[in-house]
């Protein structure tokens, strides 16, 4: 749990919607969607559906990394999906000093299995995007979907102590890897004919700016967003775990936040959900909300940006609080606005943003 009202000061995204932050926000909030049938055949007779980013709107790859040799396609991928998004925050503002990044990204994969994520993805990432940060404080989270959320509590606390007034916050992953498709597949996980439920893959980029309220102040900027706090948890019993489901972690992620924030602040308008077409999570927001629904409006709006570009996996924890953040920011969804999401495994986390 961490609480500390902070600004969103910038925002960057690459989505299957759109190369910037701006574009995928007008298409989430139009209803356009990017998924379609692709030449991958896995059990299913048709192509499987997938939301990826045309390939000749991605980034070519730095020559040094281009001719570097142990990386996988995917994490070459993810690369190219992060150089336009990160650099789209420095429209904004370049700070001076170059902040630390938290970044999440995909789970590791089952053991005995070959991570297709290499370690020196933060130096890469660098070199890829010619964004500078600092790279002794920055840290990654391989938790997936719910790592941005956990990211964004570890860059609270960091400018809460005071060490930094601007921290990076960003989340990134593309499901276009043949082997962790083929595995998907094979547990009955996606989407396809004769399947009555299951997610898209997809793939994505999004990073934050955040600062603190004095230095937003004196650079005479006004923030998209306030962020007002953070909250974790752990489900037990998750999709790879024997033990029952119970929704705890999501009810313990969003019950810590809202101790911890006001207890006079509005009851929350709009929900931005982890909802990726697996039943695991409407039930989990069902058991969630009931134990926190007194601090929620009766007629809540929810949000689910999956429906429209697919799951894009490590980046959708920080894409939901960027699309929270432009929304507050223009005016066309009501706050404070709740945003979780849940990964693979144990993790689950949930933000709290408001502007007013």
């Amino acid at each position: 749990m961490t609480t500390q009202r902070v600004d969103i000061l910038a925002v960057g995204m690459t989505t299957p919607v759109g190369l910037s932050a701006l574009a995928t926000a007008a298409a989430v909030r139009a209803g356009i969607t990017r998924t379609r049938e692709s030449t991958v055949h896995l059990s299913a007779w048709d192509g499987q559906r997938l939301g990826m980013v045309d390939e000749r709107h991605l980034h070519p790859l730095a020559p040094a990394l281009e001719s570097a040799v142990g990386l996988s396609d995917r994490h070459r991928r993810m690369l190219r999906l992060s150089t336009l998004a990160f650099r789209e925050l420095l429209a904004t503002w370049k700070p001076s000093t170059p902040p630390p990044l938290m970044l999440a990204l995909p789970e590791p994969p089952p053991q005995g299995m070959m991570d297709p994520v290499g370690p020196g993805f933060l130096s890469h990432l660098s070199q890829q995007t010619g964004v500078g940060f600092d790279a002794k404080s920055s840290r990654v989270f391989r938790q997936g979907r719910a790592g941005g959320l956990l990211a964004l509590e570890a860059a609270l606390a960091l400018l809460a102590s005071r060490q930094v007034d601007c921290v990076y916050v960003g989340g990134v992953d593309s499901y276009l890897d043949l082997g962790l498709l083929g595995r998907l597949d094979a547990e009955e996980r996606l989407l396809s004919e004769g399947r009555a439920e299951g997610f898209i893959p997809g793939e994505g980029a999004a990073f934050l700016l955040l600062t603190t309220p004095k230095r937003t102040q004196s650079l005479g900027l006004e923030p998209l967003a306030h962020l007002l706090g953070t909250g974790t948890g752990k489900e037990k019993g998750h999709l790879y775990s024997g033990s029952p489901h119970l929704g705890e972690g999501l009810t313990d992620s969003i019950h810590t936040l809202f101790a911890a924030v006001p207890r006079e602040l509005p009851k929350v308008e709009t929900v931005y959900a982890g909802m990726t077409g697996e039943r695991i999570w409407g039930r989990e927001w069902g058991i969630a909300y009931l134990r926190n629904r007194d601090r929620l409006q009766e007629k809540y709006r929810i949000e689910h940006p999956a429906e429209y570009l697919g799951d894009p996996g490590a980046a959708l924890g920080t894409l939901m609080v960027g699309l929270a953040s432009l929304a507050l920011h223009k005016d066309y969804r009501k706050g404070p606005c709740l945003v979780w999401c849940g990964s693979d495994r144990e993790e689950r986390g949930a933000a709290l943003l408001h502007f007013a």
